[in-house]
């Protein structure tokens, strides 16, 4: 009996298999990041806003 001496392993099933679970997966750790990176910019800009000096003057 012989044995090949050189395989290549183009792909593992397991690995194709495990495609469909990831994608998925980084989509909505993609997601969350957008919102969460929005959202610190709408509160910094909100901070901005409400540090910035009034100026407008009252009458009495």
């Amino acid at each position: 009996m012989t044995y090949a001496q050189r395989v290549e392993v183009l792909a593992s099933h397991s690995m194709l298999l495990a495609i469909p679970a990831f994608v998925p997966a980084l989509a909505v750790v993609g997601v969350i990041l957008g919102i969460a990176m929005r959202d610190r910019r709408s509160e910094r800009r909100e901070a901005e806003r409400d540090a910035e000096p009034h100026d407008r003057e009252e009458n009495s």
